[in-house]
């Protein structure tokens, strides 16, 4: 008999890539992102878009991501209109690849 034990720790590591769209551009999206993924102990950069949207990545413990997506899927910069955050390529990673937040320009 096989017995699968799954155990969600709060120590998994994600990585996630997303693109916010909306008013983002021109209203400190960037600072703020990186502000928040600080404050979350996340790692990771942020970047305009020709497009007009803001992308990145986001690295760190599994709640801690999850919180920065509801942060950048609501929240935001003060000054921000986000119509919409998408979010891809979603999975675990033994190691962080970068050692903090960065604004990518």
């Amino acid at each position: 008999m096989l017995t699968e034990i799954v155990i969600m720790s709060s120590e998994e590591l994600l990585s996630v890539d997303y693109e916010v769209l909306g008013r983002v551009q021109g209203v400190f999206f960037r600072k703020y992102t990186q502000a928040e993924g600080k404050k979350l102990g996340l790692v990771g950069w942020v970047q305009n878009t020709d497009a007009g949207t803001v992308q990145g990545q986001l690295q760190g413990s599994a709640s801690k991501v999850q919180e920065m997506q509801h942060w950048l899927q609501t929240i935001g910069s003060p000054q921000s209109r986000i119509t919409k955050a998408e979010f891809k390529n979603e999975h675990t990673v033994d190691k962080l690849d970068f050692k903090d937040f960065k604004v990518v320009r």
